[in-house]
């Protein structure tokens, strides 16, 4: 009999990759059954996940009750928390994931998924301090390893998704294009694409959960440099783009400022200590051949999903 595998976040990027992965290849299909999680059942996303034969569930991971619900008879749980960038930012996304792991072993759950980050403040000691967003997922983490229940970790780089929105290239002015940033341009970043991959690391953890239990992924295709992902975006467009390093300061001036603080320290830590730490380059090689299916480069991602270049 087919296990019940409930997927929070399913209409979005990480969620929906999973749906997506397990009711599309031969055997996880037929040894799990999908439950989707959504917010809201009237979206257009959460419509066509019901079309493709997904029993679609409302809850929300700030409503307990909801979660009783949506936890009820499943076997396997992938959770995902959502972050604001707001002075809540922290105690909101810490409740959200202690509730999904509680509510996980109230209900019998046996293993659960879990979208994690690095303590980056703890492994910086203390230097960066506006890292909640990567923190609160490596405390969910290790909550979730305290708890009756088994459980293993996914944890995304940087999506290549982005590229087609606020990390872009823009018009330099002179017919050509530039990503400008106050980081060195050989920052690496470990690019995943998140919505035709995220399953391909997920699904290797839902066909060998004994093996993979208690274990870290850190997924991305591998790690690329400022200067490559410029010279491979003018290769894609056929467009000259360049990599343009500006002053701190001067960068921080464009971001909202809700999120200025959180995206300079991020940026920081990326650059000074890897995007999962030290090991950073280890982490991603090993994470690459357990993924389950060809990972997607950079390339094959903007031919794909080509930049929107406008002078």
């Amino acid at each position: 009999m087919a296990k019940l595998l409930t997927v929070f976040g399913a209409t979005g990027q990480q969620g929906g990759s999973v749906v997506d992965y397990v009711i599309n290849d031969p055997e996880l299909s037929k040894q799990y059954k999908v439950r989707g999680i959504t917010r809201d059942l009237t979206k257009p996303a959460a419509q066509a996940l019901q079309r493709k034969g997904v029993e679609v569930v409302k809850a929300d991971a700030d409503d307990k009750h909801s979660l009783k619900h949506a936890m009820q008879g499943a076997h396997t749980v992938f959770g995902v928390t959502a972050t604001i960038y707001d002075e809540k930012l922290k105690e909101r996304e810490l409740a959200q994931g202690k509730s999904m792991a509680d509510a996980a072993v109230a209900a019998g759950v046996q293993y659960f998924i879990f979208s994690t980050l690095s303590n980056a403040g703890k492994i910086s000691k203390g230097k960066l301090r506006k890292l909640d967003h990567f923190d609160v997922k490596a405390e969910i983490e290790d909550y979730i390893r305290t708890q009756p229940i088994k459980s293993a970790f996914f944890a995304p780089g940087s999506f290549m998704q982005n590229f087609s929105h606020f990390m872009g290239p823009r018009p330099a002015g002179d017919g050509t294009y530039s990503i400008a940033h106050f980081v060195k341009p050989e920052t690496q970043l470990p690019l995943i694409d998140t919505v035709d991959d995220t399953g391909k690391y997920v699904g290797a953890i839902l066909a060998e959960p004994e093996k993979y239990e208690g274990k870290v992924f850190s997924a991305s295709t591998r790690l690329y440099s400022y200067s490559e992902i410029v010279e491979t975006m003018s290769k894609a467009s056929g467009k000259t783009v360049n990599y343009k390093q500006l002053p701190l300061n001067v960068w921080r001036s464009f971001l909202p400022a809700e999120s200025a603080e959180y995206l300079v320290d991020m940026f920081l830590w990326i650059q000074d200590y890897g995007y999962y730490g030290p090991p950073t380059g280890e982490l991603v090689d090993w994470t690459s051949k357990q993924a389950r299916g060809k990972l997607t480069t950079l390339e094959e991602y903007l031919t794909k999903c080509p930049l929107q270049l406008q002078l």
